[in-house]
């Protein structure tokens, strides 16, 4: 288990679209979450379902050794990846990046950072998910 320390440093030296050598070490239910990489760092990588192909037997399998990018680390201690490989890609991808990440070519570089806290303002707003607030009616 790493610990806050070790995965906010690992965190510091991560950059959207740097590219890992890593290796395919768990696919767990083909079509339906995604597939485990190793990237050679103490936290996990993976690669969403909604990034690979839409046929599993298309996905790479266990064992397979392929370069990705990193797509996305916040704070839970795991590096979202996307194949650098195109056959490894959704074919739509293209299309998926300009409507759900258009920003997607100019954050390649970037640090990766955790989103901004919200502001008071936003939270007093922001819905609850343990049910109303105690000021409403």
């Amino acid at each position: 288990m790493v610990t806050d320390a070790e995965w906010t440093r690992i965190r510091r030296g991560l950059r959207f679209g740097q590219v890992f050598e890593g290796t395919v070490v768990q696919v767990p239910r083909p079509g339906a979450i995604g597939i485990f990489v190793d990237i050679g760092l103490s936290v996990g990588g993976f690669v969403d379902v909604l990034l690979l192909p839409e046929q599993s037997e298309d996905w790479p399998t266990e064992g397979t050794v392929a370069d990705f990018e990193i797509w996305w680390a916040d704070s839970r201690r795991q590096i979202r990846l996307k194949p650098s490989d195109s056959h490894y890609l959704r074919n739509d991808f293209t299309d998926f990046v300009e409507r759900f990440r258009p920003d997607w070519p100019s954050e390649v570089g970037r640090p990766v950072r955790d989103p901004e806290p919200p502001t008071l303002g936003e939270a007093r707003v922001a819905p609850r998910s343990d049910g109303p607030s105690a000021n409403s009616p």
